[in-house]
């Protein structure tokens, strides 16, 4: 899931490159065929790669020592159990990282790099900030996911902090899922409404216990 996710990313910052440097193309770039190929293909290969990396990290002969040590069955986690070297898994999944990882994350920089250059052309104060209302919702997400994802699994070689990757683990699996509805949703004038009548319910509240 992991994987598709930032195949995705990078099919959204395609999404935005096109809505702010291409607007009048949009509707005739981003039609529904090419949308269905382009979330295919970001299951196909997060899937394909998926298989292979189970396929190599199941061949391993594991110790008696089975438990793992980590919140989910991580990858990396699974690898440590094995009693042989496992420096041919650990460039596996390195090269599956750069493939899955850096590469989308290299096409959403471009993106970007275009998309800023584009919005600095714009005259008026009104469609700057237009267009950057347009990005600034994927890009948090960008910034969340790859930025965790990245640190965790494109790095030297060294003795693993355990600790800190169970954190950072828990982090992109459970916390950044949690924040994408928000994130995604901070435009939406009904959920901007909601925010406000709960904020204001808190104050409120809070007004009423200091009184008391």
């Amino acid at each position: 899931m992991g994987g598709i996710e930032f195949v995705l990313l990078a099919t959204m910052a395609y999404d935005r490159y096109v809505a702010v440097c291409n607007p009048l193309r949009y509707s005739a770039i981003m039609h529904g065929g090419l949308c269905v190929r382009l979330a295919a293909a970001s299951w196909i290969g997060g899937s394909l790669n998926s298989l292979m990396q189970t396929a190599i990290t199941f061949q391993l002969p594991m110790c008696t020592n089975r438990v793992i040590d980590h919140i989910s069955c991580e990858l990396l986690a699974v690898v440590r159990l094995a009693c042989v070297d496992t420096s041919s898994n650990e460039v596996a999944i390195m090269a599956s990282s750069i493939i899955l990882l850096m590469t989308p994350f290299l096409l959403v920089l471009l993106s970007y790099i275009k998309i800023i250059s584009t919005i600095l052309k714009i005259q008026s104060t009104e469609g700057r900030k237009k267009a950057f209302q347009t990005c600034a919702s994927h890009l948090t997400v960008v910034v969340l996911c790859y930025g965790m994802a990245i640190f965790t699994y494109i790095q030297p070689h060294s003795t693993p902090n355990i600790l800190q990757e169970k954190m950072i683990s828990l982090f992109y699996a459970l916390l950044t899922p949690m924040l994408n509805p928000m994130i995604y949703s901070v435009r939406n004038k009904e959920v901007k409404g909601a925010w406000q009548k709960l904020i204001g319910q808190f104050c409120e509240l809070k007004s009423k216990l200091t009184s008391s």
